[in-house]
């Protein structure tokens, strides 16, 4: 059975050389760059203490009692996995890893491809890999967040218990409307109220450490070795649960382009940190007091009368965590597009003076649904803690593979030197992510699944379209061979006016301008052929955006290059082609797109099932003419078949 959809071809994104970094931007001062900060960047990592340790206890004690080696063993992991994995392996270390100041999964399979010197599919899987897992974080973050702050209520009063998943859900769908109205009215909130709840932490602990004073021995690292000899199983147990006080810490480094190393590090170990440890203390000492407290120990660490307010801080702080964590799932999916690692998709720009404030409908929907049906699924955070941490573990474990390869072909460290760097936390990454794995048949396999499944979408869509390319440098024309025998035919009739014709493959004839000969038999006055690339680094200044190349006769060549963190946009790109001598006339221009219908060959190069995986995803592509934002009344799209 054979299935045929339409789809326009990949016009233009090819790799290009290396751009520098836009000198020009402009940023706010370093104090309201840290505030902001403690907004987005500690969002997730700040909302842990409402079950991180509620959640080890629990594992380590088989819901009985506390015992006091157990909790003063579980808050000395707790304490050192901050300090070893979030402040040596990311603020120390991964931060000074940027590609032009600009952080991330993606950034860094970019700067490392760029570093190889050449494709590597090694690295490039490692990429896509870590890709993948950051979506299933992105979906259990808004589900686990909201429902441990709403779960404060039943503290209230159990009357309001059957409220808790109907409200949360409410919460889940309003904060996904309106992400289309995008989060500039409230982002300058983010920051102020992160701040106030973190200095809340820090209140709340404190003033239950003096209920048992020898809590602070957790600050010894002996307690955290001695309780994982003895632990045993449940011991490796517990670091799955402990895990979960440092999830968040992968948005350290991906959103340090923007705000910088200094401000994210500083709001770190001026604030952050200490609040934590603060609050995780104050917990573990109430535990000890009232062991009956473990039903919800952060809740507790508040007197009745501030219950409501502390909830509804509690609630604000996590929406603002998942707002992180959406707006980070936009960010990651257009850098996807413009690395060629998915499919173009609508992009919508939801600020006039911020161009980094997106949204994307489809990502959007996908992550609605998603976190509803784990909300559904699972009914609570602590059986949501079973579901967490797989995909956190796994996206640190290919951050530090991948920055091993940035420090030894981009810093030109020695191999064994660089391995040596990050090979402890690689070693600590492993075994965390061994524990989570335990948890893999209680809720774990949702990480899996969805990583499972944004892998066979990004691979099958690299793979079909290094396809459809290699058939095309097999199959087509050579730009060289046409133009030439295009200058020797001198009754070939003109036409005035200038056409622009899209090609993904500068060397190669456009598919678009073979059919335009065939079917009208003419050529413009000026003729361009034109090429989409995007640079191995996040932006692209002005004056290296356009290349512009005389060809034969009539032709010439354009080259665009954006960053794979910019929007292409052709029609403001072709205006600073007037400093390079053309003056195009977008009113007297025609932009020539060959349109694709792409059917699976008798005998194709990938299994069935990709080629219909690979045909589905064309299909839902964005329009060309939208996504390179050309004026659809200057379009015309010239239809052609592809077997894959």
């Amino acid at each position: 059975m054979s299935t045929t959809e339409s789809t326009e071809s990949q016009p233009a994104t090819v790799p290009a050389p290396d751009a520098p970094a836009d000198p020009g931007h402009a940023h706010p001062g370093f104090f309201a760059l840290m505030l902001g900060s403690i907004g987005v960047v500690y969002g997730d990592i700040g909302t842990s203490p409402l079950y991180a340790l509620r959640e080890a206890v629990v594992a380590g004690t088989g819901g009985g009692a506390p015992v006091r080696d157990t909790v003063l063993g579980i808050l000395s992991l707790i304490i050192w996995a901050l300090t070893v994995v979030v402040t040596l392996k990311y603020v120390v270390i991964l931060l000074r890893a940027d590609n032009d100041g600009e952080g991330g999964t993606l950034s860094l399979l970019a700067l490392a491809q760029r570093a190889m010197g050449q494709p590597s599919r090694l690295v490039l899987a490692c990429g896509i890999v870590g890709a993948g897992l950051f979506f299933g974080d992105a979906l259990i973050t808004p589900a686990i967040s909201v429902l441990s702050a709403v779960e404060g209520l039943k503290l209230v009063t159990a009357t309001l218990d059957p409220y808790v998943l109907p409200l949360t859900i409410a919460i889940i769908i309003a904060l996904f409307l309106i992400q289309s109205r995008g989060t500039a009215a409230v982002a300058g909130w983010f920051g102020p109220i992160t701040l106030v709840w973190f200095l809340l932490l820090a209140v709340g602990g404190a003033q239950h450490i003096a209920d048992d004073p020898g809590i602070l021995a957790a600050f010894d690292p002996r307690r955290a070795v001695t309780y994982l000899i003895h632990g045993g199983t449940t011991g490796f147990y517990v670091l799955g649960a402990v895990f979960l006080a440092v999830t968040g810490a992968e948005a350290l480094y991906a959103d340090l382009g923007h705000f910088g190393r200094r401000p994210i590090q500083t709001a770190w170990i001026v604030v952050a940190f200490p609040c934590l440890a603060l609050n995780y203390l104050g917990q573990g000492a109430l535990i000890l007091a009232e062991p009956d407290a473990l039903e919800n120990p952060f809740f507790r660490l508040y007197p009745d009368w501030a219950l409501i307010p502390v909830v509804i801080l509690a609630t604000a702080a996590t929406i603002i965590a998942s707002q992180a964590v959406i707006t980070g799932a936009f960010s990651l999916t257009r850098q996807a597009i413009q690395l060629k690692l998915l499919p173009r998709m609508e992009v919508l720009h939801t600020s006039e003076s911020h161009a980094g404030q997106i949204y994307l409908p489809q990502v959007n929907a996908f992550l609605l649904v998603g976190v509803i049906v784990l909300c559904l699924l699972f009914g609570s955070s602590s059986r949501l803690a079973t579901a967490y941490g797989i995909a956190v573990t796994g996206t640190m474990v290919v951050t530090a593979t991948l920055a091993i390869v940035v420090a030894w072909k981009h810093w030109r460290w020695p191999l064994a030197a660089a391995v040596l760097l990050m090979a402890p936390f690689l070693v600590i990454d492993f075994i965390f992510m061994a524990a989570n794995m335990l948890k893999v048949v209680e809720g774990g396999y949702v990480s899996l699944t969805v990583a499972a499944i944004m892998f066979a979408i990004m691979a099958t869509w690299v793979r079909g379209t290094d396809i459809i390319a290699a058939k095309a440098r097999r199959d087509d024309v050579p730009l060289d061979l046409l133009l030439g025998q295009l200058d020797r035919k001198t009754t070939m009739p003109i036409v005035p006016g200038t056409a622009v014709f899209l090609t993904a493959e500068r060397d190669l004839a456009p598919v678009s301008l073979l059919h335009s000969l065939k079917h009208y038999k003419a050529l413009h006055e000026k003729n361009v052929i034109l090429t989409i690339a995007v640079a191995g680094k996040p932006r692209v200044p002005e004056a290296e955006r356009v290349r512009l190349e005389p060809l034969v006769g009539r032709f010439s060549r354009v080259t665009m290059t954006f960053g794979y963190m910019e929007e292409p946009n052709v029609p403001a790109a072709l205006a600073l082609c007037r400093k390079a001598g053309w003056k195009p006339d977008i009113m007297s221009t025609s932009f020539f797109l060959s349109r694709r219908s792409i059917r699976p060959a008798a005998r194709s190069e990938m299994p069935r099932w990709q080629d219909h995986l690979f045909i589905l995803l064309a299909r839902n592509a964005a329009n060309a003419t939208d996504y390179f934002r050309i004026p659809t009344g200057r379009v015309v799209e010239i239809g052609t078949q592809v077997l894959i």
